[in-house]
């Protein structure tokens, strides 16, 4: 493993995203709980959900597509991640925009190409030198990204690795401390660490662990494994995880699919050639039982920016034999067609419409708002006063749910500035203050209009 050294202490470092409370769909016998897995209420988009992943795992599923339509801000994003945590462990979820084609510098097809295969994972089954073992102690030491100071990225890593026989500590370098974040490790994570590749597989929790009441969740999809034998380093299967596209890029850089990409070279340019020979490589590995092909989901958000070419790419990328699920995105209603006078229902060509299985999500109640206010609020470890609560709840009814959450982070900061345990309504209220919301600042653009470049 790389620039690896033992050490003595670390502590924990949290790392909350937008969606990292979202484990599943929330079924239990068939039935849709209202609360459970992060996700809330969308009962009925959540049961039509859980059918299309019965399909997927009875391969079925070939052919079609997803839409996820729906107002902003009523989780049509979580719905499609929670469908990739539903297909199990190691299960690719890349997400990119319709507007993203655009500002990149290579085709408009190559892009969505790159994107399509990156959603299709490669789980490799190798005889390796390996660390495996629970992670009992994780710290980064962060840094100043050179060239955005607001933006931290790591420098170093701690990591403590224990077995039931050995409990080891390193200090790992920047590559590695980012693929751990990367990979979501966790404490009380039992992991698997190639010491020539330093690349990591998540095997699952560890069933020492147990969590208290505040760290329990519901429905997890998460696997518990037993705590390894013997020693930290040892000699054995180790099982990875890739996608098409990171072979496909070490095949560009020249040589044989697997020296590329352990080893190094100049990357190239990618072909068609180039992909071709790599999926006869990985159909050759799964013939030979080394591996595993893991199709994934490719979320593909502001389905409505999208033109003709692009529908036109996806409609033959639904047919291929690889392909992963392809969940399309959007809150328009009527309008048209990028690049074309033609109005058509959320901007999408008819005949691509008539591909795809159509999941209507609806805006949340208040009580339902309040459960997604009150899960957010778990997740991020923020405490809130009653008054404060039921404020930031009426905020999330009455503006906007994302702004509702968006305000907790700025709320908890100026709570601990005023050496408060708890955020209370006058702390939500300067941050409300601070922060305004999208109607605020469409006045605020009216009121100035003049002062502001044509």
């Amino acid at each position: 493993m790389p620039r690896i050294q033992e050490i003595p202490t670390l502590k924990e470092w949290e790392r909350v995203g937008s969606h990292s409370h979202i484990k599943g769909l929330g079924i239990q016998n068939g039935e849709v709980l209202q609360v459970a897995s992060g996700l809330v209420g969308q009962v009925e988009a959540r049961k039509a959900a859980s059918i299309i992943v019965d399909l997927v795992r009875k391969g079925r599923f070939a052919g079609r597509a997803i839409l996820m339509a729906g107002p902003m801000g009523t989780g049509k994003t979580a719905l499609a991640l929670a469908i990739a945590k539903e297909l199990g462990r190691d299960v690719p979820f890349v997400q990119i925009f319709g507007s993203e084609i655009y500002s990149s510098e290579i085709k408009k097809t190559e892009f969505l190409m790159r994107a399509l295969r990156r959603a299709i994972g490669v789980r490799i089954h190798e005889m390796r030198t390996i660390y495996e073992g629970e992670v009992t102690y994780l710290d980064f030491d962060m840094v100043p990204h050179p060239y955005n100071p607001y933006q931290k990225i790591p420098k170093s890593a701690t990591i403590k690795l224990r077995t039931k026989d050995e409990e080891r500590q390193f200090k790992v370098d920047s590559s590695f401390a980012q693929n751990l974040i990367q990979n979501g490790v966790e404490i009380h994570d039992v992991v698997q660490i190639d010491s020539e590749t330093a690349r990591i597989a998540v095997i699952g929790k560890s069933k020492d662990y147990k969590p208290d009441e505040k760290e329990r969740v519901d429905l997890t999809k998460q696997q518990t494994v037993e705590l390894p034998k013997g020693k930290v380093q040892k000699e054995k299967e180790f099982i990875y995880t890739v996608t098409l596209n990171d072979l496909d890029m070490a095949r560009a850089k020249r040589g044989s699919l697997f020296f590329s990409f352990f080893g190094g070279g100049k990357e190239e340019e990618l072909s068609e050639e180039d992909r071709a020979a790599v999926d006869e490589e990985v159909k050759a590995l799964v013939n030979e039982k080394t591996a595993e092909i893991i199709p994934g989901v490719l979320f593909i958000d502001e389905t409505h920016m999208l033109d003709v070419e692009a529908f036109s790419f996806l409609n033959r990328a639904i047919e291929s034999e690889l392909a992963p699920i392809i969940i399309l995105a959007t809150n328009r209603g009527i309008t048209k067609i990028r690049g074309t006078d033609l109005e058509s229902p959320h901007g999408i060509p008819r005949d691509m419409l008539d591909r795809m299985l159509i999941i209507n999500t609806s805006p949340y109640s208040k009580e339902e708002v309040a459960e997604i206010i009150r899960t957010r609020c778990k997740e991020e470890k923020a405490q809130l006063t009653n008054d404060a609560f039921e404020y930031l709840t009426k905020i999330g009814v009455e503006k906007s749910l994302r702004y509702a959450t968006q305000l907790l982070a700025p709320a908890s900061e100026l709570a601990e500035k005023d050496k408060k345990e708890k955020i209370e309504k006058k702390h939500i209220e300067l941050a409300e203050k601070l922060f305004v919301d999208v109607e605020k600042s469409i006045q605020h653009v009216k009121k100035f209009e003049k002062s502001f470049m044509a």
